[in-house]
């Protein structure tokens, strides 16, 4: 029988020493005695050097040493180096051991515990705190090993040189070993009150960070940097305090290190004086006395991350320490395929602190059926409805999940039978795809199957659920990769000519198709002379009257003089026409000027009167420079563009266009009908043009008929599968709260769940949206999967089998929807008053 595996919490720190690297630490320790060996020769070599070589002036012997001495060094240094690597693979694997299971057991912990739990707390446990941990399991065989048996093997080097001499010096270190305990013992205690003054720094920040919301919308910098000030002034004590014993014990340790010498010195002298020891034997004395200090010091620090590592990882698997109420799989068995019935019998729930929430609840639904939860906020559905997705341990009574004890099923049972929609789904940062078959995932072990589940499934769901739409925009508004999807790229500029020869005429009234030979009136002048668009900054069209390079092409089109003198009676004309009007934006929409700008122009027209145009400073230059490029003839009426400028525009096209191909070529993206662009959507790439108007209807004429030609073309899918790729961002922050829904309702409904539990899983979608998801459930998943819906919304629950009412923690009346309302009782009284 296999051995039951011992929780992680309930491990010791050595527990992880040998399992998984008893080879690593073998191989540690025979690598140490060598390397032990070989420190001890360069020693001997010393003594032999100046007592042999040097006075008996032997050079053979000097030259043989000192190569003994050199190998040896070198063998030292290389084992040690090797040893170093031995140990790091032995930490950061254990580091990774540790943080997988620990990870795995936090996911196993019941929802009662995050309720106390702050997520900035977890972080640091599983991040910061176990790191300690982890190296000293590295260090736990080789550090004391390497360093016992050196201290031991310079002892011994010692003894042998000087019996008398090596006992006086070696007697300080029983003294070290009193005193630092001593020390350590505080330094233990501030190190707890550090990983809990760490861990309460990272709750606060992770709580500051995710209610920024409310923190910038009520204004509360003060009380929170408060709060935050309060706790790192606490956190700098404690940590004062803690570095202060830590470093206590090094300046200890090195004091009474340092003293050998002194004695040696003193003794070693005296006995040398007298002729009872060697030169060369006091030389290597005092290397021996030296090197001893090392291991020592290696001994004093190991003995410092041991502590350290010990605090964290007891403090750290202390506050893990909480049972996990369901297993997550089967162990001698295969996951059970559930019919689809519920019962449930004289059912309660009581908080840990004695709140009971549930309170006698009976029910029963057959394989198929749906039910419709309703009462007051407080009541106890959505505390039902976790219940029955054991989320939560009930306290008493039976949920029968197809005769089965929901108590005694695993997690996998659950998720093969039962799919799950909470009111506020949570969605996680990667892609729409990887959220779409998050449920569907898990149910095949995180092993995606493409033949179980195809394109078109995925693309179903999307339409059931109303998302599709959404995930389609997502797609046209992608920017494709220039390197990765040149073939796709070729396939939609056949789709832009097929646009524009099908629908071009029929939209020339709302779009300018892009025409190199044409100047465009709804884009600005800058637009115009390049015909594409800027990939290097200093040409971005704010940045362009200090682009000297833009500047010199300007000059050589003879455009420079022509442009000012648009921007000058630009500049004239909206003063001259708005000059006596109350400032509003909606009056700046027909000219370059914005409101902002309107003070500065009216001074600059008035500069204009008295100063002739090529006499302006440089500033104002640029200024009318600016807004002649802004300039768009078919939007901003109250100037009129010259016939001539236009020529001389469209002559300038050309030179600057061919200047920077030569010049610039990875400066800008160039608009022609054969190429891509590959810094625009891809509905700007079929689209090809601008738009003449804002107006929503024609908008979405071009929306449609851009939709309409990639269905012809049968582009759909593709553009889809690119739209599943848009990253949703942190929690899905980049999604709004009725597609987050959409989303979470569309995963579950793609693995197909027996029976499903949806927790006011509607809420945030608008009336259109939720009428059409009840719809599918009324049709889609009518009598093949039995539903448990808590509803918010009473008229929408007519179609539902049955409808149970509930009050404080009861169900009051259940029946269907007609029975109750000819009772006149509570749910009569809930309808009456949503009326």
């Amino acid at each position: 029988m296999e051995k039951e595996r011992i929780p992680i919490v309930k491990r010791s720190l050595f527990s992880w020493v040998l399992p998984g690297n008893g080879k690593l630490q073998v191989a540690l320790v025979l690598l140490i005695a060598v390397t032990v060996f070989a420190r001890v020769i360069p020693l001997e070599m010393q003594k032999r050097i100046v007592n042999e070589a040097i006075k008996l002036r032997k050079m053979d012997l000097l030259l043989i040493y000192c190569g003994i001495y050199l190998v040896s060094v070198l063998l030292a240094s290389g084992l040690k180096y090797m040893i170093t690597i031995i140990q790091t693979r032995i930490s950061e694997n254990v580091l990774a051991n540790m943080r997988k299971d620990l990870f795995a057991h936090i996911l196993s912990l019941p929802l009662n515990f995050y309720r106390k739990a702050q997520p900035g707390m977890v972080v640091s446990a599983l991040v910061t705190e176990l790191t300690s941990a982890g190296s000293f399991v590295g260090l736990a065989i080789s550090a004391p090993v390497i360093n016992i048996m050196t201290l031991l093997a310079f002892a011994g080097y010692l003894i042998y040189l000087n019996p008398i001499l090596a006992i006086i010096s070696l007697a300080l270190y029983p003294i070290i070993l009193i005193i630092i305990p001593i020390l350590q013992r505080g330094a233990n205690t501030a190190n707890k009150q550090r990983v809990d003054s760490t861990r309460t720094i990272s709750s606060l920040i992770g709580e500051a960070i995710s209610g920024i919301h409310e923190i910038q919308g009520n204004g509360t910098f003060r009380m929170e940097n408060r709060r935050f000030g309060k706790i790192v002034d606490q956190m700098l004590k404690i940590r004062i305090i803690w570095t202060l014993y830590k470093q206590g014990v090094k300046v200890t340790n090195n004091f009474f290190v340092s003293l050998g010498p002194f004695v040696i010195f003193i003794l070693g002298g005296y006995l040398a004086m007298q002729g009872q020891l060697e030169l060369g034997a006091m030389v290597a004395f005092l290397s021996a006395q030296e090197k001893l200090y090392d291991p020592w010091k290696e001994l004093i620090e190991f003995y410092q991350v041991y502590m350290d590592a010990a605090v964290s990882y007891k403090r750290t698997m202390e506050y893990f320490d909480t049972p996990t109420e369901f297993a997550i799989e089967p162990e001698d068995r295969q996951p059970f395929q559930l019919a689809g019935s519920i019962d449930i019998k004289e059912l309660s729930y009581v908080t840990d602190t004695g709140i009971q929430l549930l309170d006698n609840i009976n029910l029963s639904m057959n394989p198929g059926e749906t039910l419709a939860l309703v009462g007051f906020s407080g009541s106890g559905k959505s505390t039902l409805a976790l219940c029955i997705g054991q989320l939560y341990k009930y306290s008493g009574g039976h949920i029968l999940l197809g005769e089965k004890e929901v108590a005694d099923l695993t997690k996998k049972d659950l998720i093969i039978n039962m799919g799950f929609v909470s009111q506020s789904p949570f969605i996680f940062s990667g892609s729409i795809e990887e959220n779409l078959v998050y449920s569907y995932a898990a149910v095949h072990d995180g092993e995606m199957d493409t033949d179980l589940l195809s394109l078109d499934d995925k693309i179903a769901v999307l339409h059931q659920t109303g998302i599709f739409v959404d995930v389609l925009r997502f797609g046209l508004n992608t920017i494709l990769d220039r390197g990765s999807q040149g073939d796709l790229a070729k396939q939609l500029i056949r789709v832009r000519e097929n646009f524009q020869r099908e629908y071009g005429e029929k939209l020339s009234d709302y779009v300018e198709f892009f025409d190199e030979n044409k100047y465009l009136y709804f884009s600005s002048v800058a637009e115009n002379l390049f015909l594409g668009t800027p990939n290097d900054g200093s040409f971005s069209e704010n940045n362009l009257p200090q682009n000297h390079y833009f500047l010199e092409l300007l000059s050589k089109a003879d455009l420079t003089t022509p442009l000012l003198s648009l921007g000058a009676e630009l500049s004239r004309q909206t003063v001259d026409i708005l000059g006596n009007l109350t400032p509003d934006p909606v009056f700046f929409e027909q000219s370059p000027i914005s409101l902002e700008e309107w003070d500065e122009a009216i001074l600059l027209v008035e500069r204009l009167k008295r100063t002739r145009l090529l006499q302006l400073s440089d500033t104002d230059r640029d200024y009318l420079l600016k807004l002649a490029l802004r300039f768009k003839p078919g939007k901003h009426n109250l100037v009129a563009l010259p016939t001539i400028l236009e020529n001389l525009i469209l002559e300038g096209r050309t030179l600057i266009r061919k200047n920077i191909t030569q010049n610039k070529p990875d400066a800008f993206s160039f608009y022609q009908m054969s190429d891509y662009i590959y810094n625009q959507t891809i509905m700007n790439n079929i689209l090809f043009g601008q738009t003449k108007t804002s107006n929503p209807k024609a908008l979405d004429m071009i929306n449609q008929s851009i939709i309409q030609l990639v269905i012809e073309e049968d582009f759909l899918e593709t553009i889809v599968e690119i739209g599943m790729q848009f990253q949703v961002g942190s929690k899905g922050d980049k999604l709004s709260g009725g597609q987050r829904q959409k989303l979470a309702i569309a995963r579950t409904f793609l693995k197909s769940p027996r029976m499903m539990i949806m927790d006011e899983a509607t809420s945030a979608l608008d009336n259109k949206s939720q009428t059409r998801i009840q719809n599918l459930l009324e049709t889609r998943w009518k009598g093949k999967t039995t539903l448990i819906s808590v509803v918010h919304r009473l008229d929408i629950i007519r179609n539902y089998d049955k409808v149970a009412v509930m009050k404080a923690g009861k169900i009051i009346e259940m029946g269907s929807y007609d029975e109750l309302i000819s009772k006149k009782g509570a749910l009569y009284e809930l309808v009456g008053g949503k009326k």
